[in-house]
């Protein structure tokens, strides 16, 4: 993908791990913005997909980034992940995040799609990401022997591709992702494509995962940012939610998810998704909050009750 112009030189200072968010933190934006612009044979006019987007995230720390379809998330992570879209003019005051001793951005992205190669089997897929990251062959394998342990892939190490569930298949997804032991994930949706079952069933498996290292010393976890639709999702696997308008996407509410009942947090995240209050918190059905069963309209009933006084 060709990288678009940048009006501002992003840092390429490393992060020190040990330092905490009020001084260094894993990955950060201030005053972002990103347009796509008009040029060539089909000119149309300048789309602002973000605009002035702030965002700090810590080493060891899970924000997810949720908002209204066309809103920039894709945009944002991909900006943080070093793909600039095509055509995309960048403007940032600040624009940090990690890199390696030769300044390579040491961050890991993963897309919506799982992107898995049919021709190699589910450990030599696992691998594709450690290798080009550069880490030797005796660590790849040690770290894969681990993971698909982990992430209950253990016996399917010989299996195609298309012999893997697709939650199996985003499980192994996300196991290349992780495996080059990059300090930042960015995650786009990694089980939008999944049913409603299989998905929920695979936020239980991660939120249990913690990929974000909680349990370990202050500044040696990751920063992890995923993008989603879903709210529960947002709520259940995350430690903050950052709520983005629709476009140009800027942030609305940045909220810390409590302990405990989450209740109060959902309301705050589905009012700040659909401030209006006339439509509900799926904008078309672009943001989704998991509930019960869809009643008919009422034009449904008034064609159902006529065809009754017929019969």
């Amino acid at each position: 993908m060709r990288p678009g112009p940048m009006t501002t030189s992003p840092s390429t200072e490393a992060v020190p791990a040990h330092e905490d968010l009020t001084t260094a933190p894993a990955l950060e934006v201030a005053g972002l913005t990103v347009t796509f612009t008009g040029e060539g044979r089909r000119a149309t006019a300048d789309v602002v997909a973000l605009r002035d987007v702030d965002l700090r995230v810590a080493a060891g720390e899970f924000v997810a980034v949720v908002g209204p379809s066309g809103c920039g998330k894709s945009t944002l992570l991909r900006i943080l992940a070093g793909l600039t879209p095509a055509g995309a003019v960048v403007a940032a005051r600040t624009l940090t995040t990690p890199v390696d001793a030769n300044g390579t951005r040491t961050t890991a992205w993963m897309p919506q799609r799982d992107g898995l190669l049919p021709w190699r089997r589910a450990w030599s897929n696992a691998l594709v990401g450690a290798r080009i990251a550069g880490v030797g062959r005796a660590v790849a394998d040690e770290r894969a022997r681990t993971l698909f342990d982990a992430f209950g892939l253990a016996g399917f190490e010989r299996a195609w591709p298309h012999e893997l569930s697709g939650g199996m298949r985003q499980r192994l997804a996300l196991l290349r992702t992780c495996l080059p032991g990059r300090p930042v994930l960015l995650l786009d949706e990694p089980f939008g494509a999944l049913d409603a079952i299989t998905r929920r069933r695979m936020n239980a498996w991660l939120a249990g995962l913690d990929l974000a290292g909680h349990g370990r010393a202050a500044g040696a976890g990751r920063a992890v940012v995923l993008v989603t639709h879903d709210v529960d999702e947002a709520l259940l696997l995350a430690d903050r939610v950052v709520v983005l308008s629709d476009r140009p996407g800027r942030v609305v509410l940045d909220l810390r998810v409590p302990r405990g009942d989450p209740t109060s947090a959902r309301q705050a995240l589905l009012e700040a998704l659909d401030p209006q209050g006339g439509t509900g918190a799926s904008g078309g059905g672009e943001v989704r909050a998991r509930r019960g069963p869809r009643r008919r309209g009422r034009g449904a009933a008034a064609r159902a009750a006529r065809r009754t006084a017929r019969g």
